[in-house]
């Protein structure tokens, strides 16, 4: 049996989860994680200059000689890779030196520079090189740890002497995931085929791709980019990221810090996929504990960054404290955070005004424009904290608390739809004082239940769409940007309203992009880009025009992953570790999906087959709990492991267990 990890005691936590594997079958041959810690050139992208035997070095690991000052070879690992650099050096003489340059993108390939990812410059030359200086000694040598380049896909080697210099055996030791030997142990899986699309396995590829994304952002705890950052040229990932580790942090490059934001995507694929929760309570953790005592104020993003000033990444950490609970059940964890959980909420509710909204003061957000006073999308964020709240409270048997944030939830959701529903658009405002309908706000509006009806979720869906061009939406809160963060929240809400279509749609434009352009590394997925499909991601925005310094691996977009189980697989928890459970195919125009995933209860599997005459759903799930299955038919005979249902309405209530259901239509 592949290895499991969750469960171990690191870093005096407990990993909660259950020592499980994900059945084997078609799918694993999408996996994109590596089957060894250690990995090797998948092939020679370019030379440069005298080199011999550089396919040799590829295919044998050796050796292969570059010869005179500036000779160069871009080795290709075939994917997005993260960690630190090895190989020998054979018959070196005194003065022979070499130089190692890094990036995701084959745009940026090198011999004077990597991306960028220290700090973005213009000119693409901030972090500069490695340079490994005479005289070489003979022998293995290893990277410096402070060096660790935590993603990139290739690797240059620059000779910067003028005599032949050999090399040997390069290969990368994986940094990421340290607490796990076998990275494509996964705790769930997904299969289907997508008939509408030029590549049929485009979904499960996707899947796997956002949660390969997350496993590298999963680091050691001394690996954060160094603050303040070092100077041109160089770079240095030694800075302490928390107060426990493994952690989860935003990218692979960059930034390398917790940003609870990010998180909110990030989380949901990691419980899907790994279930590997550790990583994530270690990132709570950090932020619980840098809580302002006086204020309640939590920061915008863990160390060495430590920013503060931000109103909705504070609710996203209290967001991201539900996800965890309901997909671990880890009583004992909240129960230790739940004095300065109070505290945050309070904090968030102490900026609501006589007006019925919070007045967002704390301004710093995901890079969108605005957002301050009377603003929907942090008051759409303060609803969810609100409602999430109310279940956190009920389970810490704090029943005046959950009174208390009911009623403010529901009291918010009205003035909410007053204050920032704008019937002429059939959406919602950005604030009370513009006409301006954001990406965010409206997404979060559908998928956060702060709309009052189908009709108005199916309202906003079609709104959201005209934002769209051939890749995807451009979110009008940051002109030219299409988003995969927000974009990941708008997937959910066109599914949510019932327009399977335009969710699958909005798939094969913003992810299909992603995934397959060769302007990224076609395994894990980019932070965002321009809306012509450029890397200038918020270039004028705090990215200065530099778009080698756009992380190419970025757990924020990985929302298609959780997207695809909880709505075309159907198949979601409702209380803590799945105790009570859901499940509701969305067909998408399929004609069959399987998965499932990991809680410490056990298993939980759903295959369902649609045909002309019937659709089959088979389900495996841990006895001893309970769900609803809420059939894509409300008519047709229905049968249950043989026996016909007498009274069909479209929703049944069942027991945990192995199962077949029928529609005969």
């Amino acid at each position: 049996m592949r290895s499991a990890m969750l469960g171990l005691l690191l870093s005096g936590f407990l990993a909660l989860g259950a020592a499980a594997s994900a059945p084997s079958g078609a799918w694993d041959a999408f996996n994109y994680a590596p089957k060894s810690k250690t990995v090797w050139p998948a092939s020679v992208y370019h030379v440069d200059g005298t080199v011999t035997s550089a396919d040799d070095l590829v295919a044998n690991r050796g050796p292969a000689t570059l010869t005179g000052n500036g000779t160069w070879m871009a080795l290709d690992f075939g994917g997005e890779v993260g960690g630190l650099i090895s190989m020998n050096f054979l018959n070196t003489s005194s003065d022979a030196s070499i130089a190692l340059s890094f990036t995701e993108s084959p745009l940026f390939i090198s011999p004077l520079t990597s991306d960028d990812s220290s700090y973005p410059s213009a000119n693409m030359s901030y972090d500069g090189v490695l340079n490994v200086p005479a005289p070489l000694s003979s022998g293995y040598w290893t990277q410096p740890s402070y060096a660790l380049r935590g993603g990139f896909r290739y690797l240059t080697i620059v000779s910067t002497s003028d005599g032949p210099v050999t090399v040997s055996n390069v290969s990368c030791t994986i940094s990421f995931m340290p607490h796990v030997e076998d990275l494509r142990d996964y705790a769930g899986y997904f299969y289907a085929k997508d008939p509408t699309f030029h590549d049929a396995d485009f979904l499960t590829r996707l899947w796997y791709s956002g949660a390969y994304t997350v496993q590298t952002n999963t680091v050691p705890l001394n690996t954060g980019r160094e603050v303040p950052f070092v100077s041109s040229p160089g770079w240095a990932n030694n800075a302490t990221l928390g107060i426990a580790g493994p952690i989860i942090v935003d990218g692979a490059k960059r930034d390398r810090a917790v940003w609870p934001g990010d998180m909110g995507i990030a989380v949901p694929t990691q419980f899907v996929s790994t279930n590997d929760l550790l990583p994530t309570r270690n990132a709570l953790s950090t932020m619980f504990a840098a809580i302002d005592p006086e204020t309640g104020a939590l920061p915008e993003s863990g160390p060495p960054l430590s920013q503060t000033g931000s109103d909705t990444y504070h609710a996203w950490t209290l967001i991201g404290t539900h996800n965890y609970y309901l997909y671990s059940g880890d009583v004992q964890w909240l129960q230790t955070v739940w004095t300065n959980y109070t505290k945050a909420v309070q904090f968030l509710e102490n900026k609501v005004d006589s007006s019925g909204l919070m007045n967002v003061t704390g301004l710093r957000d995901w890079a969108r424009l605005g957002g301050g006073g009377h603003n929907s999308e942090g008051n759409a964020l303060l609803y969810k904290v609100l409602t999430n709240s109310v279940d956190l409270a009920t389970y810490m048997n704090a029943t005046d608390l959950a009174s208390t944030w009911a009623r403010n939830a529901s009291s918010l959701k009205q003035v909410f739809n007053q204050a920032f529903w704008d019937p002429s658009q059939g959406m919602y405002r950005d604030n009370t004082s513009t006409t301006l309908c954001p990406q965010d706000a409206n997404s979060m509006s559908v998928i956060f239940n702060l709309t009052t009806s189908q009709e108005q979720a199916i309202s906003v869906s079609a709104g959201l769409q005209r934002n769209w061009n051939e890749l995807g939406p451009i979110a009008p809160e940051l002109p030219d940007t299409i988003s995969p963060f927000i974009s990941g929240l708008e997937l959910q809400a066109h599914f949510e309203a019932g327009n399977d279509t335009r969710a699958m749609d909005l798939l094969h434009r913003e992810w299909g992009y992603m995934l397959y352009t060769n302007l990224s590394v076609q395994s894990t997925l980019l932070e965002g880009f321009t809306a012509n499909g450029s890397l200038y991601y918020r270039g004028y925005r705090g990215y200065n025009y530099d778009p080698s310094y756009t992380s190419h691996s970025h757990g924020w977009s990985s929302g298609p992953t959780s997207a695809l189980t909880y709505y075309v697989l159907g198949l979601t928890v409702t209380s803590p570790q799945g105790k009570t459970w859901s499940i509701a195919p969305h067909l998408s125009g399929l004609s069959a999906a399987e998965g499932g995933f990991t809680t410490p209860l056990g298993w939980y599997g759903v295959k369902w087959t649609e045909d002309d005459s019937m659709f089959t759903l088979d389900v495996d799930i841990p006895t001893g709990t309970s769900g609803i299955v809420q059939l894509p038919y409300t008519q047709g005979k229905v049968e249950i492991n043989g026996f016909e249902v007498g009274a069909f309405e479209g929703d049944i209530n069942l027991d945990g267990g192995r199962k077949t259901i029928v529609v005969y239509r």
